[in-house]
């Protein structure tokens, strides 16, 4: 399916000759029946000779409503740019072709209508005005046919030349991600909520579960219609009308955009290459405010400029634009910027999900250039070498790219399983596994090494830094983290020893203070194994050997000589306060087994007695005795698990 729009001047016939062609009324308002003048966007279809059929929207061609001519013609295959005989070139005949070469349509056809009302000589002028007008656009090589919609002459050649035009034009590509920009929505009685637009990127399919963005409002497909046919399936391409259910039209608004739920996330700032129109009279400037068109949608924006303080008229420049609103786009989206004085320019959005950029950064330039290309390699390494990592699922929707276009460049094979191949590195596997370049699997690693590093100065007493902090701090997923660790023991940078991570050069050594600190403490334990220093009697022996057992703040000296100490296994800290020597506890722990092995049971006051320790430290032991699982505690009493 394809789709034509209509571009032109006020009152130049676009609505009459759709109408001519296909028999159906596009103004569908009352007013612009009542005015005679189109204001809003119109649609109607046509079955050419060739059995193929398209969708026409006819768009407003006046100066007040030029938004809503830019909310229709984002999809468009064929342009229809229409110039009255007895007129010629007028100033919306002007912005209009400007806007259609600035999205980048290619093939177009001139009609020159009103031909009856003029003679030969002047229709041959208003023809030759109309080939100067759009020689240096994208329409050039437009062919140029006058017609009359009231005679009906010129209409079999017109339609031929549609038909002839649509037969070099590729159908619309298909990459798995439908996006569906609203341009209308209203309430149908009996149906609900409909919206119409111009499918492209993916198909749709009735039961379909979808979200609308930005909003992110879960809905589901329950009908679908093109050209007033119910229809099962809708193709890139298609002018679509969707009966959406669990959404309400006071919910939406034109330009939001119909996709499958999670993949698309609104932005509200992005990095596009800009070109200024040539005829503009003013330069725009840094921080320019302007209006921001887009699919269906318009909203303001403020454009930051990457190189220079000033775009000059008919000059390209790299710039990133703050939206007010956030909006739902890919990249190599077209856009346009107006002003108050009309269409100022536009261009393409290269990265959806721009940073703050500092206009002087280093290879700034050179990475957008390499994202512009059409080339999927380039796009792709230079879309890694922007970003720390990327999950494999998300690369294709960060490049828009297809998956399978994405998959033949990273391999198959090496996103199955988690590889290194020229250029890019993947950790992990499957969907969730990350795909770096060359340049961020270096940077990658001198991070992870420096996370470690820091950790041991910070903590010099620990054997190495907790695998989930350090996966926090790198913030990866799972299964990516892994093929990190895996990937750098294999390169010998870092060594892995149970739930702990380590430099290769890592060794504990007690400074002689701490040396003196640990006798100390052990020797207090062992002067009172079953009453171990209570914490003011700690504090006495922070003062006079550096460890106070009762000063646990994390990241503290004691802390971390008694955490070693623990992990030596020479002390068995029981509860917040209470630490035993490891000789103690073992010998507890024996005596309370053999005491219920042979009575049943035991209680705490019977553990007290056991050891004459005082209720404080017979209860901190059995509570820790329980959460070990040696014992079971029943009423009063503990048992043996």
């Amino acid at each position: 399916m394809f789709v034509l729009g209509t571009a032109g001047h006020v009152d130049h016939g676009k609505s009459v000759l759709v109408h001519a062609l296909t028999g159906i009324d596009p103004d569908r308002l009352q007013e612009e029946k009542e005015r005679g003048m189109t204001l809003d966007l119109g649609f109607a279809w046509l079955k050419l000779p060739s059995e193929r059929e398209i969708s026409i929207v006819d768009v407003p061609g006046h100066e007040k409503f030029v938004k809503n001519m830019l909310a229709g013609v984002g999809g468009i295959d064929l342009a229809l740019l229409v110039i009255a005989a007895d007129e010629g070139v007028m100033p919306q005949t002007r912005e209009h072709l400007a806007i259609l070469d600035l999205l980048g349509v290619r093939r177009g056809i001139i009609a020159i209508t009103k031909k009856d009302l003029v003679d030969e000589e002047l229709l041959e002028l208003v023809s030759l005005e109309a080939r100067e007008e759009v020689k240096e656009t994208t329409l050039a090589e437009a062919p140029i046919l006058a017609v009359s919609a009231i005679t009906g002459e010129g209409l079999p050649e017109l339609v031929s030349a549609i038909d002839h035009l649509l037969e070099q034009t590729p159908a619309k590509r298909d990459v798995g991600r439908p996006r569906l920009p609203i341009d209308r929505a209203f309430t149908m009685k009996g149906f609900g909520t409909v919206v119409t637009g111009t499918l492209i990127d993916g198909q749709l399919s009735t039961g379909q579960e979808m979200e609308v963005l930005p909003p992110a409002l879960r809905t589901r497909i329950r009908g679908l219609q093109t050209h007033k046919r119910k229809i099962d399936t809708a193709s890139p391409g298609t002018r679509v009308a969707a009966n959406l259910a669990a959404v309400t039209t006071d919910e939406l608004e034109r330009g939001y955009v119909v996709t499958n739920p999670g993949w698309l996330i609104p932005t509200r700032t992005i990095d596009v290459k800009l070109r200024l129109l040539p005829y503009i009279t003013r330069p725009l400037t840094h921080n320019a405010i302007v209006t921001f068109h887009t699919g269906a949608s318009e909203m303001v924006g403020k454009v930051r400029l990457l190189e220079g303080r000033k775009l000059e008229p008919g000059q390209s420049a790299w710039a990133q634009i703050e939206l007010k609103k956030p909006v739902a786009v890919v990249r190599k989206d077209r856009f346009i910027i107006r002003s108050a004085g009309g269409t100022i320019g536009g261009g393409e959005i290269i990265d959806p999900h721009a940073k703050r950029r500092r206009r002087s950064f280093p290879g700034l330039i050179e990475s957008l250039a390499a994202r512009e290309s059409d080339n999927a390699q380039e796009v792709i390494l230079a879309t890694l070498r922007a970003e720390k990592f990327l999950e494999l699922e998300k690369l294709a929707v960060r490049c828009n790219l297809s998956e399978n276009v994405v998959a033949q460049f990273i391999g198959q094979e090496e996103a199955k399983t988690g590889t290194k191949k020229p250029g890019i590195v993947i950790l992990g596997k499957g969907s969730s596994s990350l795909v770096i370049s060359d340049e961020g699997w270096q940077h990658l690693g001198e991070e992870t090494k420096q996370l470690v590093q820091n950790y041991h100065k910070k903590f010099p007493l620990r054997h190495g830094m907790p695998k989930g902090e350090l996966k926090s701090r790198l913030n990866m997923p799972e299964q990516a983290f892994i093929g990190l660790l895996q990937h750098l023991q294999d390169e010998g940078i870092l060594i892995e020893e149970g739930l702990a991570i380590r430099l290769p050069g890592h060794e504990i050594k007690l400074s002689k203070e701490q040396e003196v600190a640990m006798g100390s403490l052990l020797k207090s334990l062992e002067q009172n194994p079953y009453s171990p220093p209570s914490s003011q009697q700690s504090a006495v022996t922070s003062h006079q050997s550096g460890l106070a057992t009762n000063d646990y703040r994390l990241g503290s000296p004691d802390t971390e000589l008694l955490n070693f100490l623990i992990e030596q296994g020479k002390v068995v800290r029981v509860s917040d306060d209470i630490i035993f020597a490891a000789s103690a506890y073992e010998e507890m722990v024996t005596r309370i087994t053999e005491h219920i092995k042979s009575h049943g049971k035991i209680t705490v006051a019977e553990v007290r007695d056991l050891f004459k320790t005082s209720r404080k430290y017979a209860l901190a032991l059995m509570e820790y005795l329980d959460a070990q699982k040696i014992t079971r505690r029943v009423g009063d009493e503990r048992v043996l698990r």
